[in-house]
C-alpha cells in the first residue's frame, strides 16, 4: 500500500455471538479456522465492549461513537430493541462512520441486519451508505411460529422491499456475495464494507452442509460465519488489496448461551450488564500495520470505531455533535505504552446505569433488563466491586476490602448521572440528544395470502 493511500475498512458485526464463542479462545466444540487464522495474523482484543447488551443501542452506538443513551437509543417506546412499523429510529442529525468515511471521498456499503429503524428516513441509504442490502431488523421479526401477527420480514435492496419472507439459510451467503460484488466494483479506491451478519441470533436457519457436521444449529451457525470470513479473506487476496484492508471482527452484544459457555468465563449473557453481555470479541487484521499475532488487553469500545476510522482516513468528525468514542489507531498500530483513551467506561441496558469500570476496577449500583433471569440473579449488596484483572467472572465482591476505590466509582457514577441521566431513578441528564421520529409510520409489510413466500411461515419457534 502507497503511504499515501486511505485503507479500505471492512467492519463484520455479528449478531449475539460471545466472547467465547471462538475456537481461538477455547471453545471446546466451534470450528473457526478462517478466524483463528484472522486472529494470528493480526491483534486479538480481550476488553473490548459494545456500548449495550441489545441489539438497536448497540449498533446506534458503534455507528454514531455515542453511547446509546446519549442519542435517544436507549428504549424505543418503552421497548429495548425497535420492532416493525415503529415510528423511531436513528436520527438524521447524528453522523455515523460512514458519513465520516464519504467526507473522505469512500464508497460505503451496508449489508446485512441494519435495525435502527425500518421507515424511510432511518434506513442505511439516510445515514452515509450508498448501498444497503440486508434485513431492517432482527430474524426472528418476521413471520414464524410465536410471532404469527407479525409482518412477513422484508429483505431490502438500497430503499425497495425484494423479497419478502425470504430463505434464511441462504442469507449469509447472499451477503457474502453482494459484499464481494461491492469489494471488486471499489478496490480501485478506498471503500467501507459493513457486514452485518444475521448470525447466531435465533431462529437458526443453516444450510445443510454445516448443520450435518456439527452438534446443533448454534455451532453450525459460528462455523457458517466462519466460512464466510474466509471468502472475504480469498476475495481481498485475489483482488491484491489484503495490504490496504483493515478488517475487524466483532459482535454486537454478548451471547444467550442457549447452547453452552458462549461467553467463555464471563459472567452472565446478552441483556445483562455483567461482562458476559457487553464484552464481546474484536479482531483486528491489516498486513503490515497490525501486529500479527498480539493480544491486548487495553480497554476499547465499539463508540472507538468512529473516531478512529476517521483517523485511519484523514478526516475529522463534523464536530456538531459530541461523542463518547476515542481514536485507537495506537492500539491498533501496537504502538509501545499505549494505553487505553479511557477514564471509564458505563454499563447501560435501556435508560438505566448500572456499573462502571475504570481500569481493573468495575463497580455495580443497580442491576437491570434481563440480570434477575440470567447470570445469577440480584442481589442485595449493592453497590459491588470486581477486580476484572483478578477475576474476570466476577465471582467475587471486594467492596468491603476497597472502599477508597468504591468512592472513587461512585464520583464517575455521580459525573455519569449529571451527564446521561437514568430512567428509573429519574434523571435526565444534560447532554442528551432525541431519538429521530417520524409521523404516521407504518410496517414495510403486509401479509398477502396471494403473495408467493418462499417461506409463509418459519417453522422454528426460536425467539431470541
Amino acid at each position: 500500500m502507497s503511504e499515501r493511500r486511505k485503507p479500505n475498512i471492512i467492519l463484520v458485526n455479528c449478531d449475539d455471538l460471545g466472547w467465547g464463542d471462538l475456537a481461538g479462545v477455547g471453545h471446546p466444540v466451534h470450528r473457526t479456522p478462517h478466524l483463528d487464522r484472522m486472529a494470528a495474523e493480526g491483534t486479538r482484543f480481550t476488553d473490548f465492549y459494545q456500548s449495550s447488551p441489545v441489539c438497536s443501542p448497540s449498533r446506534g452506538g458503534m455507528l454514531t461513537g455515542c453511547y446509546p443513551r446519549r442519542i435517544g437509543f436507549d428504549l424505543f417506546e418503552g421497548r429495548l430493541v425497535l420492532f416493525p412499523g415503529q415510528g423511531v429510529g436513528l436520527s438524521r442529525s447524528e453522523e455515523t462512520f460512514a458519513e465520516v468515511l464519504k467526507r473522505a471521498g469512500y464508497a460505503t456499503a451496508c449489508v446485512g441486519k441494519w435495525h435502527c429503524g425500518d421507515q424511510a428516513e432511518f434506513l442505511p441509504t439516510e445515514h452515509g451508505f450508498d448501498r444497503y442490502y440486508g434485513l431492517p431488523y432482527s430474524n426472528d421479526m418476521g413471520r414464524q411460529v410465536g410471532r404469527e401477527t407479525l409482518p412477513p420480514l422484508p429483505l431490502i435492496l438500497d430503499a425497495e422491499i425484494v423479497e419478502q419472507q425470504p430463505d434464511q439459510a441462504s442469507l449469509t451467503s447472499r451477503y457474502v456475495d453482494e459484499s464481494i460484488r461491492f469489494m471488486r466494483e471499489h478496490s480501485g479506491r478506498p471503500f467501507l464494507l459493513y457486514l452485518a451478519q444475521m448470525h447466531v441470533h435465533l431462529p437458526h436457519y443453516v444450510p445443510e452442509r454445516f448443520a450435518a457436521v456439527n452438534p446443533n444449529r448454534y455451532a453450525a451457525a459460528v462455523e457458517y460465519i466462519d466460512w464466510a470470513m474466509g471468502r472475504l479473506f480469498r476475495e481481498l487476496d485475489e483482488l491484491g488489496i489484503a495490504e490496504d484492508t483493515l478488517v475487524l471482527f466483532t459482535s454486537d452484544n454478548g451471547s444467550r448461551c442457549d447452547y453452552g459457555a458462549s461467553n467463555g468465563h464471563l459472567r452472565g449473557t446478552k441483556g445483562t450488564t455483567w461482562e458476559g453481555g457487553m464484552r464481546v470479541p474484536l479482531l483486528a487484521r491489516w498486513p503490515g500495520k497490525v501486529s500479527a499475532g498480539r493480544v491486548c488487553s487495553e480497554m476499547v469500545t465499539g463508540m472507538d470505531l468512529l473516531p478512529t476510522f476517521a483517523a485511519l482516513a484523514g478526516v475529522t468528525p463534523n464536530g456538531k455533535n459530541r461523542i463518547d468514542g476515542k481514536d485507537i489507531s495506537v492500539l491498533l498500530r501496537g504502538e509501545v505504552g499505549a494505553k487505553s483513551p479511557h477514564e471509564a467506561f458505563f454499563y447501560y441496558v435501556g435508560g438505566d446505569l448500572d456499573a462502571v469500570r475504570s481500569g481493573r476496577w468495575k463497580l455495580f449500583v443497580g442491576r437491570h433488563g434481563w440480570a434477575a433471569q440470567r447470570g445469577g440473579g440480584v442481589r442485595d449488596s449493592i453497590p459491588e466491586l470486581y477486580d476484572l484483572e483478578s477475576d474476570p467472572g466476577e465471582t467475587t465482591d471486594v467492596a468491603a476490602a476497597h472502599r477508597d476505590v468504591v468512592a472513587r466509582l461512585l464520583t464517575l457514577i455521580d459525573r455519569c448521572l449529571e451527564d446521561m441521566g437514568d430512567e428509573t431513578k429519574g434523571i435526565p441528564g444534560k447532554n442528551r440528544r432525541p431519538i429521530g421520529r417520524v409521523a404516521d409510520p407504518k410496517p414495510l409489510t403486509a401479509y398477502d395470502p396471494a403473495y408467493p413466500y418462499f417461506t409463509e411461515m418459519y417453522d422454528l419457534d426460536e425467539i431470541g
